[in-house]
């Protein structure tokens, strides 16, 4: 793994700039996830025998590009996996959609289910039974000719909630076919972006905040100008 993509790294954590396609951790498609990737630069770079410790504390979707952070201990996975619980984990994320959303800045409330056949959320604008709350607040922050760009801090964690709850407003991320998008991009990704993350440090208490750079694509780059 090319070393410019650790975002943080110490004895307890590490953070990653995850590509859009990669998984993050194993699944049927028997794909290398980046957990692995991860465990191979550790093993090589301390030169460790046997085998190495490589936490998942969260997930983001296999199209999402962004910062991925892991645990190198099990003591500091079980204090993260706290904090994500107990919402002490700030998510920041970035998404470029095509509509402009109104109003420009808001808090979003639905209620999510997940279908696991589908591999897909429906939304509903009010409680329902199988369905669990979701909230998210959005601002726009930049616009081009054609597209929008919106800052997104998650209050919940639900399955493809920011996909879901954007097009729930007619607002469907760049690329996001499965949520309403009119053309994918060529490459596979959306244009949803994990932009940081905030949390205290499990062990020494510090808070910490970790922000990944933008996609290295031109549309991307167009608002890095902003």
């Amino acid at each position: 793994m090319d070393p410019q993509r650790i975002l943080y790294e110490d004895n307890h954590l590490i953070a990653v700039n995850k590509a859009a396609g990669e998984l993050v951790q194993g699944d049927r498609s028997g794909d290398t996830p980046l957990c692995e990737t991860v465990k191979a630069y550790l093993k090589e770079k301390y030169r460790k025998p046997g085998n190495v410790f490589c936490g998942v504390i969260h997930r983001i979707d296999r199209p999402v590009s962004g910062v991925v952070l892991f645990a190198r201990t099990s003591k500091a996975l079980a204090r993260m996996n706290e904090a994500v619980k107990s919402r002490d984990f700030g998510k920041q994320y970035l998404a470029i959609v095509q509509n402009r959303p109104v109003p420009p800045e808001a808090t979003l409330v639905h209620y999510l289910r997940k279908d696991e056949g589908q591999n897909r959320t429906y939304v509903s604008e009010n409680e329902r039974e199988g369905y669990r709350r979701a909230e998210l607040d959005y601002r726009l922050a930049g616009t081009s000719e054609r597209y929008f760009l919106l800052e997104i801090a998650l209050k919940t964690g639900r399955h493809h909630q920011i996909r879901a709850q954007l097009a729930a407003i007619g607002c469907p991320i760049k690329g996001d076919l499965k949520y309403g998008a009119p053309r994918s991009n060529p490459d596979g990704s959306i244009c949803l972006h994990a932009r940081s993350i905030s949390f205290k440090h499990p062990v020494t208490g510090s808070c910490i905040r970790i922000e990944a750079p933008l996609p290295d694509d031109r549309l991307w780059q167009s608002f890095a100008q902003l």
